[in-house]
């Protein structure tokens, strides 16, 4: 018999504190830097974001979102054989951000990793769930994309520091013997490390280089355009679908724009898309999860609908799954 792997729970978190447009562009102006909520609106689509406290993690979030995706599937901490998280702010250098959450879940034993593609980790994590859960090396799966952006962001750079926020999203990925995830797609091409970077690392007990996120905002918004669409045909092709099979897109939070973009050149009515970057910004590895939790707790998503997800990031990285919910 074959082995399938179905999303049997979703669940996320947000820090409570919620900065709107004018929040941040106050605490910006006391700094010097002069910006304004239309320009933000206008350009990315964004409303508010979510910035974790100086003491909370990223497993701290993580943890909130897996109880909420367990409690959703039903299943019992002590029954996940695997946890993946997808990250690019773990709480240390090592361990992992996965093992410190499996503590804070009250678990041991199974394995537990972190993946890191910046903002399309989700799609890597849950390609490698599913692709463990199919030769049998897992049967229930923990995966989770849980970032704190704030922490790594120069708010003296406008075009930059307007954009992310902090949050946690998580799923529950269990074998089954009725296909869930159908087909992924995912690529990198390291020559654009320059356009998406945070060029700095831990040396000698100081930062080496720079930890601020650096990024050329044209170059991004170019290339993902054109990827993320390559990427949804590549995964709609390996099922034998097409385009008019999907029923909810689920893009990278990124900018509204992009998201429009991908939309149209795959024929999808805006209706289809589900957006939360206005209230979220970008999340990086925690958007995809995050959206996908929102739009299944608010009556969107139901059980049987086709969903394709889609990321694209620093690395550069992209890529797509497309699952049947």
């Amino acid at each position: 018999m074959t082995t399938y792997s179905r999303i049997t729970g979703t669940g996320s978190y947000l820090p409570p504190r919620r900065v709107t447009n004018a929040d941040l562009t106050a605490e910006l102006a006391a700094k010097g830097v002069e910006t304004s909520d239309q320009w933000i609106v206008d350009r990315t689509g964004i409303r508010a974001r979510h910035f974790a406290a100086p003491d909370v993690t990223c497993s701290d979030l993580g943890a909130y979102a897996a109880r909420q995706a367990l409690e959703a599937a039903g299943v019992a901490a002590r029954d996940i054989d695997l946890i993946i998280v997808a990250t690019s702010t773990p709480d240390m250098v090592f361990p992992s951000a996965a093992c410190i959450l499996q503590n804070k879940l009250g678990m041991a034993g199974c394995a537990a990793f972190d993946v890191q593609a910046v903002c399309s980790g989700f799609v890597y994590a849950l390609t490698i769930a599913d692709s463990m859960i199919k030769t049998g090396a897992a049967s229930k799966a923990l995966v989770i994309g849980s970032e704190v952006f704030s922490r790594i962001l120069d708010f003296n750079d406008r075009t930059t520091c307007v954009l992310f926020g902090d949050g946690a999203g998580a799923v529950v990925l269990e074998a089954s013997d009725t296909p869930g995830i159908l087909s992924s797609d995912l690529h990198a091409d390291g020559k654009h490390v320059g356009i998406l970077c945070v060029p700095g690392t831990v040396s000698g007990g100081g930062v080496l280089g720079d930890p601020l996120l650096k990024m050329d905002g044209q170059a991004v918004f170019k290339l993902a355009v054109g990827v993320l669409e390559d990427a949804a045909r590549a995964a709609l092709a390996k099922a034998g679908k097409t385009e008019a099979d999907i029923d909810w897109l689920i893009p990278h939070q990124a900018n509204i724009r992009i998201m429009q973009s991908t939309a149209k050149k795959l024929k999808l009515p805006l209706e289809k898309v589900v957006v939360t970057v206005d209230q979220h910004g970008n999340t990086s590895a925690a958007s995809i999860p995050l959206a996908l939790d929102w739009a299944v707790r608010g009556g969107k998503i139901k059980k049987g609908d086709t969903l394709m997800l889609e990321g694209v990031g620093g690395g550069f990285t992209w890529g797509a799954v497309l699952l049947d919910f």
